[in-house]
């Protein structure tokens, strides 16, 4: 393993790290909504965590992840998950399900924070939950600094194709994962200029 790749990967095994514990960033903070599956999900917003203009991530396959195909949709669903996590472990199925409904111009990736601790169990969970998608397992540039700025597991994000993120950020498992994340993709696209979607 060369040190540029194990120096991409520190600040997500960092934010790993702090995951193992839980499911929050923070000691200190409330309890993350999922403690309380019938509180409403928190949410903020999502650009003051940063954007994704310039980076390149190892996707779980072996593959490579950069901002030329975030470009190449009009716009992308992504979700922070852990396997420290269980409300996250929980939720794929759901997540997998809706990514099956999306169209072309919409993409849905993952980006499992602690999957270089068990690759393989990773890799298990998602196969297991039928997702057929792309999971990022590392990465250098915008995603790192993104990595390192969430606070919570699950957290999903809405880009649009030049990589900003729109709308609020949802933290915790999505009551109406279909409608909820239907409304933000739909909220990124007409920033864009772009036809809403409807999924069935």
């Amino acid at each position: 393993m060369n040190f540029k790749y194990v120096r991409a990967l520190l600040p997500c095994l960092l934010l790993a790290l702090v995951l193992l514990a839980g499911c929050t960033g923070k000691a200190d903070s409330a309890p993350p909504p999922e403690a309380e599956p019938e509180a409403p999900a928190e949410q903020g917003d999502a650009a003051a965590l940063g954007k994704l203009a310039s980076f390149t991530a190892d996707t779980l396959d072996g593959g490579t992840f950069t901002q030329d195909d975030i470009a190449a949709k009009d716009a992308t669903v992504i979700n922070f998950w852990a396997l420290s996590c269980p409300p996250c472990i929980a939720e794929l199925p759901d997540l997998a399900a809706y990514a099956k409904t999306l169209p072309e111009n919409v993409q849905f990736i993952t980006v499992c924070l602690d999957a270089g601790i068990d690759m393989e169990h990773a890799q298990e969970l998602l196969t297991e939950a039928g997702f057929e998608g792309v999971t990022l397992v590392s990465g250098d540039g915008d995603l790192a600094e993104l990595c390192g700025n969430l606070m919570y597991t699950p957290t999903t994000l809405f880009a649009d194709s030049q990589g900003n993120l729109v709308g609020d950020a949802l933290i915790g498992v999505q009551k109406d994962l279909s409608g909820t994340y239907t409304a933000a993709v739909n909220r990124v696209l007409a920033a864009s200029g772009k036809d809403e979607i409807s999924v069935g």
